[in-house]
C-alpha cells in the first residue's frame, strides 16, 4: 500500500475550504479526571461518541469501533475464549489472552484486575455513551498499566420511559437479541437491558454463547450531589478454535488444528460485579467516589498432551479459578481562586483487590480426553493495591501545566494447597513512584503545542507468573519500567480536528517469553526496548452531510540488546512481535436525513512479527474495506430502525492476529472472508 500521506493533506485542503465555525474537541475527563475539552489538554485522549458505537454497528465487540483511534492495534481473533487481542503503542501485543499493559474501566470501575490483566468482553456497548483512549505517560497516574487507559461512560435514562427491541443475524450462524428499557428526569434515571449472542463462528470449533444484563440507576438528591448505582454480568460458554500453522492457513484457513477438538477446548466464564458512584459539591470543590465488588469463575480446558503433564511440577490441563473482587477510589478535586488563572489540584487514592480460589486438573480420565481428571493445583492467589496520587492542573493565559504523581503498591501472595509437588507459597510486593509532567502552549486559538513527560511502571500478571523456567511459582519476576516522552499539536481548521504525536519510550526489564513447553508458558524479563512513533488523526465535517475521518499510527519497536530466549539468541535490533509498523484508518459518512447514516470504512496494517527472533513467517499486511447504514423511521411515539453492515467487501483473504511466541508454531488466526450483518430494531416511548 502506498503511504498515506497525499490523501491526508487531501482532506485537509479539502475541509479547510469547507466555510463553518470551529467545531471544538470533545469533553473528556481520562487523564485530567476533571471535565476538560481534549483539545486543550497536553496529552493524547481521543473519545469515541455513541453515533460512532451504533451506527450500523452490531455493537458485540469494541473492535467495531476502536480501530479508529491512533496508537491502538485492535485485533478480533475471531475466538471468544481468548477475547480480543488489544495493544497501545506496543504495549499488550504479547498478551495470549484478554487485554494486558492496559487499564480498562467502565462507569469508574476497573475491568482489570489490580495486576493489569482484563477482559474487554465486559464492556457493554449497547449502554455505552463514550469510549475514552488515553494514551502516554499521563496513562501511568492510573496504575501499573503502562500503555494507556479505555474507559467506557454509559448513559444516564433520561426522558419519557422508553421500551426498545432488537434483533440482529449475520454470517457465521450469528444471532443477537437485544431487550432494554430506560427513562428518567431531573431527579432520577434508569437503564435496564439484557442480550443475549450466538454465533457458530467462523472457523470450526469456534461457536460462542454470550449473555449479558446491565442495569443503571441515577439518583439526583439534590443539585449539588449525584448518585449512580450500576449491576452488569457476563456469562459466556465458547469453544477455542486455537491458532493455525503457516500451511494450515494457506490451505484449510476456516480450519482448527485436530488438537481443538480431541481435547474440545473451551472456556465457560460467568462474571458479576455491583458498584456505586458518588460525587457531591462543597462549593466549587467536590469530591468523587466509587465503590464496587463482584465474583468471576473461569473454567477452561486446554489442549495439553497427558505425557506433559505426567511432570512433578505440572498443573495439569483444566484452569478452574473463582475470583472475589472488590475495591474503592475516593478523590477530592480543589480549585484554588487566590491564585492567577485557572488552578485546580486534586487528591486521591484507589484500593483494589482480588482473591482467586484457583485449582487445575488433568483434561483426561483413562484414554478419555478433554475431561476433568486429577486435582495437580490447588491454591490462593491474592493480589492487593493501595495507590495514593496527586495531579494539578493550571491555566495561566496560553499556557496549560499538567502534573501529577502516583505511587504504586501491590501485593502479591500465593498460598498454595498442593503440596504433593513442593510448596510454592510466596509472597512479593511491588513499588513504584510515577510523576508525569505536561505543558500545552496556545499558539493561536486554533493551534495548539504541547509536551509530557513521564516515568512508566508495569508489573507481571498472575499468569505471567504463575510458571518459572525450572518449575513452580515465578516469584522472581520483574516489572518494567520505561521513560516516556511524547510532543504534539492539536489543530482546529474550521470544522476539521487535526491531532499529531511523536512519542518515545524506553524499557527496562522488558518481560518475554523465556520458555514454551508441555503447553505452558514462562516469562522473564530479557532487555531494553525502544519504542518511536507518530500518531495523526483527522475528523472533519466537510458538509452538514458528510463526514470524514483519518487515523494512522507509524511505530518501530526494537530490543535495544541481545538476549536468550528458550534456548535461542534474539539478536539486537530484533522487532518486539505483535507490533504492527504502521495502521491507517480512514471513513467517509454521508448522512442524507436525520436517522440515516450510508458509510464506508477502510483499513491497512502492514505485517506482524510473530516471535522474538523475526525469523518465523510474518502474518502479512493486509487491507479491507466496510460498508455500513443505517435507517430510522418515527410515527409518533413509535420508532424503527434498519442496520445493515458488511466487512472484507471485497472478501479479501487475511490473517487477523497472531498469538506471539507460540511453541507449536500456530502463530495464526484468519480473519473473516466477507461477512455480513443485518438488523432490526423498534422502540416505543411512553
Amino acid at each position: 500500500m502506498r503511504t498515506p500521506y497525499p490523501a491526508l493533506l487531501l482532506l485537509i485542503s479539502a475541509s479547510a475550504a469547507a466555510e463553518s465555525s470551529v467545531e471544538l474537541a470533545p469533553v473528556v475527563i481520562s487523564g485530567s479526571r476533571s471535565e476538560a475539552s481534549g483539545f486543550d489538554l497536553p496529552f493524547s485522549v481521543d473519545s469515541v461518541n455513541t453515533r460512532e458505537i451504533k451506527d450500523g454497528q452490531p455493537a458485540i465487540n469494541a473492535s467495531e469501533v476502536l480501530q479508529r483511534v491512533p496508537g491502538l492495534l485492535v485485533q478480533n481473533r475471531q475466538n471468544y475464549a481468548q477475547d480480543l487481542q488489544i495493544s497501545s503503542r506496543g504495549f499488550g501485543a504479547r498478551s495470549a489472552f484478554g487485554v494486558r499493559g492496559i487499564k480498562l474501566i467502565a462507569d469508574g470501575i476497573p475491568a482489570s484486575t489490580p495486576d493489569g490483566q482484563g477482559q474487554a468482553a465486559t464492556f457493554d456497548l449497547d449502554s455505552a455513551e463514550r469510549i475514552e483512549v488515553l494514551r502516554g505517560p499521563m496513562a501511568t497516574l492510573y496504575g501499573s498499566n503502562t500503555g494507556g487507559v479505555i474507559q467506557l461512560f454509559s448513559r444516564d435514562g433520561e426522558g419519557a420511559p422508553k421500551l426498545s427491541a432488537g434483533s440482529y443475524w449475520g454470517s457465521g450462524g450469528l444471532n443477537k437479541q437485544l431487550i432494554s428499557t430506560e427513562g428518567g428526569n431531573a431527579k432520577a434515571g434508569f437503564v435496564l437491558k439484557t442480550s443475549r449472542v450466538d454465533t457458530n463462528g467462523y472457523r470450526k470449533h469456534s461457536s460462542a454463547l454470550r449473555e449479558q444484563n446491565f442495569a443503571k440507576l441515577t439518583l439526583h438528591p439534590d443539585d449539588k450531589s449525584r448518585i449512580a448505582l450500576i449491576y452488569s454480568d457476563l456469562n459466556q460458554q465458547s469453544k477455542d478454535p486455537q491458532g493455525l500453522t503457516w500451511n494450515a492457513y494457506q490451505t484449510r484457513p476456516r480450519s482448527a488444528p485436530a488438537v481443538a477438538f480431541q481435547y474440545n477446548t473451551r472456556k465457560s466464564i460467568d462474571h458479576q460485579q455491583l458498584g456505586l458512584n458518588y460525587q457531591r459539591w462543597f462549593g466549587d470543590a467536590r469530591v468523587q467516589a466509587t465503590f464496587y465488588q463482584g465474583k468471576r469463575r473461569v473454567v477452561q480446558y486446554l489442549a495439553i498432551p497427558p505425557g506433559a503433564q505426567l511432570a512433578a511440577t505440572h498443573s495439569g490441563g483444566v484452569v478452574d479459578f473463582e475470583r472475589r473482587f472488590h475495591g474503592s477510589s475516593v478523590r477530592w478535586l480543589q480549585p484554588v481562586a487566590s491564585l492567577p488563572g485557572e488552578f485546580e489540584w486534586i487528591a486521591g487514592i484507589d484500593y483494589d483487590k482480588s482473591t482467586d480460589d484457583r485449582q487445575g486438573y488433568e483434561n483426561f480420565v483413562g484414554g478419555q480426553l478433554g475431561v476433568k481428571g486429577r486435582l495437580r493445583r490447588d491454591e490462593s492467589d491474592q493480589v492487593e493495591s493501595l495507590d495514593p496520587y496527586l495531579q494539578a492542573s493550571w491555566q495561566l493565559g496560553d499556557f496549560r501545566l499538567q502534573a501529577g504523581v502516583r505511587h504504586n503498591t501491590l501485593k502479591v501472595k500465593i498460598d498454595d494447597r498442593y503440596l504433593a509437588n513442593g510448596d510454592d507459597s510466596g509472597r512479593r510486593r511491588f513499588r513504584k513512584a510515577t510523576p508525569v509532567l505536561g505543558l500545552l502552549y496556545a499558539f493561536t486559538p486554533e493551534l495548539h503545542g504541547y509536551f509530557s513527560a513521564g516515568k512508566g511502571f508495569e508489573t507481571p500478571t498472575l499468569g505471567e507468573m504463575a510458571y518459572a523456567p525450572t518449575g513452580g511459582f515465578n516469584l522472581s519476576l520483574r516489572p518494567s519500567t520505561s521513560i516516556q516522552l511524547e510532543s504534539g499539536l492539536k489543530a482546529q481548521l474550521g470544522r476539521t480536528r487535526l491531532n499529531a504525536a511523536l512519542f518515545q519510550i524506553k524499557t527496562r526489564d522488558e518481560i518475554t517469553v523465556a520458555s514454551n513447553n508441555g503447553g505452558r508458558t514462562s516469562y522473564q524479563n530479557a532487555t531494553r526496548t525502544l519504542r518511536r512513533g507518530l500518531e495523526l488523526s483527522l475528523n472533519s465535517e466537510l458538509t452538514d452531510q458528510l463526514s470524514a475521518q483519518l487515523a494512522y499510527t507509524r511505530l518501530s519497536a526494537t530490543y535495544q540488546h541481545d538476549f536468550m530466549a528458550g534456548g535461542n539468541l534474539i539478536r539486537k535490533g530484533r522487532h518486539l512481535p505483535g507490533v504492527a509498523g504502521q495502521t491507517l484508518y480512514g471513513e467517509l459518512a454521508l448522512r442524507p436525513f436525520q436517522g440515516g447514516v450510508l458509510a464506508v470504512e477502510g483499513f491497512w496494517r502492514s505485517k506482524l512479527y510473530v516471535e522474538d527472533s523475526n525469523l518465523q513467517k510474518a502474518a502479512p499486511g493486509y487491507s479491507q474495506f466496510n460498508l455500513r447504514a443505517r435507517s430510522e423511521q418515527s410515527f409518533g411515539a413509535l420508532s424503527f430502525g434498519q442496520t445493515l453492515r458488511v466487512d472484507n467487501l471485497f472478501g479479501k483473504r487475511a490473517i487477523g492476529s497472531v498469538i506471539v511466541g507460540q511453541a507449536q508454531g500456530r502463530y495464526y488466526e484468519p480473519a473473516p472472508r466477507r461477512t455480513v450483518y443485518a438488523g432490526l430494531d423498534m422502540a416505543f416511548r411512553f
